[in-house]
Formats: structure tokens, sequence, C-alpha cells
């Protein structure tokens, strides 16, 4: 067993960020995860930093503009929390060395992003969560932080008293790739979740492989709730053959959709008459898939993104990622031609229930990142919003889970504050019927009973590995039955098709059938390779499960919210319905069978109150 004080799952820009905050306040911390930090997704985000640096602009106005974005789902407190403490974050980073874009008078590059009042969002070309992962892996081995890359974290420690409320987490349970090793991780102050997004569970998307909502899973499965996971922010510019993201930096800079006419779509047909192009990501990918839909779509299949006219000088000293992708993509010279583009999953506003300071009801547990919600981002992120909540709040739970003091938190977790019960007619009965490679838990996946005691953290750690060997024996025993891939491929294109930019309800009942019968044909899955080292069979079966239980969330908080608000638009329901739904969709695992209940939305702020308004571009 390794022992740490604080161990953060995870070293994208959350979790790397988390390390050093730990470290900063004295802690003993390890990241592990199961890839190499340097290639963690947040490597992928091309956009920026939202932050009001300049004169003229407020983290006020950064706060209104974040809500009104959310569509009024957000909760002020953490949303407030994200826009006065992202200032220092960049100047923080700048400190550090990163090299961002600069004025010619040597100031940090400004640009506007979409659903943006003032033109806040700092950037490195359109390579910015590049820049900013490789500047805080530098932070990481200056400071001699311990890594444990390529371990494949697959079940938390947590006891299992009845209540969530009561239980703690103690560690985590890890795989060694290389080694084929189980292994226990005791974390004596706190484990962070920073495992990013969830982006496997869709068939077109712009997550990489890795990102499979492992930390979202095994929190639901110890009992977090999970909150708001119908929220799936589609981007509106991903390439049509793979799903590459094109950065809202190119609208940003002046890149301009035309359909199959050559009409600029977004002011000709009155989708969004004042931003155009500039309206929030769920305005121009619902006006996108409107234009194929009614026949001005070019191939059936996605609009154009033109950039020529801003010329090639600008386009090579910001853009210039963007032409090699899509050169490298679609054969299409973005100097010389318009680049296609459709709408693909991108981010999931949901995830586990956190308060302002990462922490969730689970003592010990702890989230940042995509894989958490504060709510932050409501039914709707905006672009520029995604990597200051990596650093702020990944920070915040760093410093919090290592002993600092942040204060009592506004945001209550759990069913401790108010909160009502919920229904939702389905097809089928939802949640797990037993598991390939061992019986199902009561509570928590792979959980220890409450007798164990919570004081007693190297026998819940101890315990939890245990049970997870036997798993993964057991499904490595089987020598015949289902792949995993047959099984995620059927569950991706249903979530694809059923549940995308447009949501009707038969359709959303289809897919929860679908996921009943994958789940139904996992209990039959095994692993084909016998080996013990570098079995990506093996991680990839167990991540499999994981998606199941995401996408089944995704659809109950789907079916059950009958209104449009966000990125959730519903055929039967075209309009926002704020005298029954402000408030949070909750999820809690209860004998395997989700628990859907709700809780208000936070509209106080620290000096005001953010009155719901019509949300108009």
């Amino acid at each position: 067993m390794y022992e740490h004080d604080v161990i953060v799952v995870g070293a994208g820009g959350a979790g790397l960020r988390a390390a050093i905050a730990a470290q900063e306040e004295g802690a003993d911390v390890a990241i592990v995860s199961k890839l190499h930090p340097v290639r963690s997704h947040t490597g992928a985000a091309e956009g920026g930093i939202n932050a009001a640096l300049r004169e003229g602009d407020s983290w006020e106005d950064h706060a209104y503009d974040t809500m009104k974005g959310s569509d009024y789902l957000g909760d002020a407190p953490a949303i407030e929390t994200l826009c006065k403490d992202s200032p220092k974050e960049v100047i923080q980073l700048e400190h550090w060395g990163m090299a961002f874009s600069r004025e010619e008078d040597g100031r940090v590059s400004q640009r506007p992003f979409g659903g943006l009042s003032f033109p806040r969002t700092t950037y490195a070309g359109a390579e910015t969560g590049h820049q900013l992962l490789h500047t805080m892996y530098e932070q990481l081995v200056k400071r001699g932080i311990t890594v444990y890359d390529e371990w494949y974290v697959s079940d938390l420690a947590v006891t299992d008293e009845e209540r969530p409320e009561d239980r703690t987490c103690h560690g985590v349970v890890a795989y060694d790739i290389q080694s084929g090793e189980l292994s226990g991780f005791r974390a004596t102050e706190g484990v962070i979740l920073a495992t990013g997004g969830l982006g496997q569970v869709f068939e077109h998307t712009t997550n990489a492989v890795a990102n499979t909502g492992d930390g979202v899973a095994m929190a639901y499965r110890a009992g977090v709730p999970i909150e708001d996971m119908e929220f799936i922010q589609f981007h509106p510019t991903s390439l049509p053959s793979t799903g590459v993201l094109i950065s809202e930096g190119v609208r940003g800079e002046g890149g301009i959709l035309y359909n199959a006419e050559g009409e600029r779509f977004m002011f000709e047909y009155g989708y969004a008459s004042n931003d155009g192009e500039l309206a929030s990501r769920d305005v121009v990918a619902r006006a996108e898939l409107s234009e194929v839909g009614e026949g001005r779509g070019i191939d059936d299949e996605y609009v154009h993104l033109d950039m020529r006219h801003l010329g090639e000088e600008r386009i090579l000293d910001r853009l210039e990622n963007i032409l090699h992708l899509a050169k490298d993509f679609e054969g299409v010279d973005g100097l010389e031609e318009p680049m296609p583009v459709k709408p693909g999953q991108h981010y999931a506003m949901g995830g586990i229930e956190t308060d302002e300071n990462g922490e969730t009801c689970v003592g010990g547990l702890y989230a940042a990142g995509e894989c958490a919600c504060a709510s932050v981002h409501g039914s709707n992120r905006l672009g520029g919003n995604a990597l200051p909540e990596l650093i702020v709040f990944g920070k915040r739970a760093g410093a919090h889970a290592a002993g600092k003091d942040l204060g009592t938190a506004e945001i209550e977790t759990g069913q401790r504050g108010e909160y009502e019960l919920g229904e939702v007619d389905t097809p089928v009965q939802p949640g797990e019927v037993e598991p390939a490679g061992g019986e199902g838990d009561a509570v928590a996946d792979g959980g220890v009973a409450a007798e164990t005691g919570s004081g007693d953290g190297n026998a819940v750690v101890e315990r939890a590995v245990v049970r997870e060997r036997e798993r993964v024996q057991s499904l490595m025993e089987k020598e015949d039955g289902l792949q995993h891939a047959e099984i995620r491929s059927d569950v991706q294109e249903s979530m694809t098709q059923q549940v995308n930019v447009f949501r009707e309800e038969d359709g959303l009942k289809r897919a929860l059938e679908d996921i009943a019968e994958a789940r139904e044909r996992y209990r039959d899955v095994f692993v084909k390779d016998p080996s013990r080292t570098f079995n990506t069979d093996l991680i990839q079966t167990l991540e499999t499960r994981n998606i199941l239980d995401l996408a089944e969330a995704i659809t109950l908080g789907a079916l059950a919210r009958d209104e449009f608000r966000g990125a959730h638009w519903r055929a039967e329901h075209q309009e926002r319905r704020d005298e029954k739904w402000l408030k949070h969709t909750m999820l809690s695992w209860n004998d395997g069978t989700p628990e859907l209940w709700y809780k208000p939305v936070i509209l106080e702020g620290e000096d005001k109150k953010y009155e719901p308004k019509i949300r108009s571009y």
C-alpha cells in the first residue's frame, strides 16, 4: 500500500493545480493518473482563459455573463468565486512562465468569445491548454511532487454507512498498467478527483479516447450525488470526420459561418441577430443543425467556417494550429477555402456535486475540473470558462484537502439542506444488473461495510483492494463471452442518435432501453487479452462500465427535465419554465438504482440577486 497525505486522481489542469496547492500547504501529495501528465486532455483546449484584467471590465460583469450563459442554473457562490479568483490565477500562470499571446505594448492579449460582453479571453495562440499544461507540469517537476503515471484508478475506498453524508473516503485502488499490479493508495487527509470529461459516452466527440468519466462514475457508485447530468455541451465547430475541435477563437477573431447557399445564417435567419457567430455555444450548435435539417447544410451534414478574410499574417499569428488540423484531418487549406464544421459533444456541465471549495458530501473526497459540478456553468458553459475552472477550483480543492481554512462554504452538498424527491416515467427499470466480475454492492461499489469503521483507514483501503482484485480476476478468468467494444459502440451510437442537441421523449426512452440491454449484455463481458502488462483490453472493459452508468444518468436527467434550458432542448417542451425548473437535477446511487431528487439553484450572490431574464444574443 502506498500512503500520502493527499492523493490527486488525474493529471490534467485541475489535477496539477490541486497538487501544487496541496504541496504549498505543506502536504505530502501524489498524483495517480492513467496518462502521463502532458498527455492529459487539457492539452487539447485551444480557446483561452476568461479573466477580467483590463480597465472597463470587472469580475462582476464576468459573473453576470456567466450566470446569463448558464441560463440561470449556475450557483452564484461558485460563479462569483470563479470570476473573482480567475485574474489572480492568470497572473500566477504568467509569473510561472506561460507563453501567452501579447499585444505590441507587452500586455497579455485578450479576444472576444461567445456570450461575453467584453473581450476578456486570454490565450496562447490556438494552443492555450497545451501551454497551460506544460507550464504547470514544470512546476510539478520543480517541486518534486510524486506522480504515479499509467496507473488506472478503478475504485474508491469509501466506508459504507447508510447515509453518504456519514461516509469517509480513505483512498483509492489503482491498477499499474505497466506491471499489472493492483494496489491501494491511502490518503490520510483527502482524495481529489480530477479525471476530466466523459465524451466517450458519445460517438462524435471532441474528447480524447481516455475521457470515459471514470471519476464521476466512481464517486456516483460510492454514494456521492451527481448533478445536472443532462446538460451536455455540443461545440458548434468540430471536424466532421473525426470530432477534432476547431477553436471558438476562429469566430472570436472574426470567422464567419455560412450555409450551402452562401448565407451568413446566424443573422439571415435570426438565430442570433446581435452577436451572430459569437452567440453562446448552445445557440450556434442548434442553428447549424437547423440549417442542415432544413436542407441548407453541405452534404446534408455540416456548414462552413470561413476565416480567409482575416488574412494570412493574422491567421499564422493567432490561429496557426487550426490550419494544421483542417489540413491533416479534412484536407482543407484554411487560407484558401472554408472549413467544414458540425456540432460535436464537447463538455459536461454536470458532474460530481461539490461546494465552492471542491468538497463533496463524503468526508475526505473532493472533485475539481470538468468531472465536478459546483455549479459554475449551469445548463450551458461559456467558451473560455473551462480553463479558469480548472485552475481556480483545482487550487481551492488542493488547499482545502491539505487543511487550509477557506471559510464556510455557501453551497450545501448531499441531502442536507432543502431538497425534494423526484420521479420519472421510464420504459425500463434503470440501474445496475449484477455486474460482470462479482456480485453488486449494497451502496458503494467496492466499498467497505460500515462495521469496518470510518476511523480505520488502512483496513478500508485493504478491503477495497481485495474486492477489486476479485473483480479483475473474475474478468480475466472468463474464457469467452462478449467483448466490451461492441457494447460500448452500441451505447455511443444510441446516445449520439437519441440524446444529442435535439431531444425527443420517444428517443430518450429508446436510449434507456438500449442502455438497459447493454447492461444486461455487460454481465457476459470478458477480457480476451490474458496478459497482465499493458492490458488495454482490461482497462477499456472497466471503463465501459463507467460509460454505461453515465449514459443512463444523462438520459434520465434529460427525460425528467421537461423544459428547454441552455444546452437541453426538448421537442415537446420548447420553453424555459422557471416556475418549476429553477433547480438542479440530482441522482444518487441507491442500492444500485438511481434515486432522482432536486435542490434549488442559488441565485443570491455576494451583493446582488441574479434575476432570471430572457436569454438572447
